[in-house]
């Protein structure tokens, strides 16, 4: 744990706005009451919007027999 990214909960309040600065580029921050870590703030992690056909293309991978049922399933719905 980085000695620089803890505050007690004193310096927290102070220095709140300097915390999230921290926070927004990348960095974790612990809070510690009495010397001991109670709370990590982390960065949120950035929502993905899907709005379009495509959007997901390369990162999906389907079998080419995914369709397919097992012979076991097949016989015993009858289809074969």
């Amino acid at each position: 744990m980085d000695a620089a990214h803890q505050y007690n909960v004193h310096e927290a309040k102070t220095h709140f706005s300097r915390i999230l600065e921290q926070v927004a580029t990348g960095e974790d921050v612990v809070i510690s009451k009495a010397g001991t870590p109670v709370a990590k703030v982390v960065p949120l992690r950035p929502t993905v919007r899907r709005t379009g056909r495509g959007s997901l293309r390369g990162q999906i991978h389907l079998h080419d027999d995914f369709d397919e049922l097992p012979d076991d399933l097949a016989e015993a719905f009858g289809m074969r």
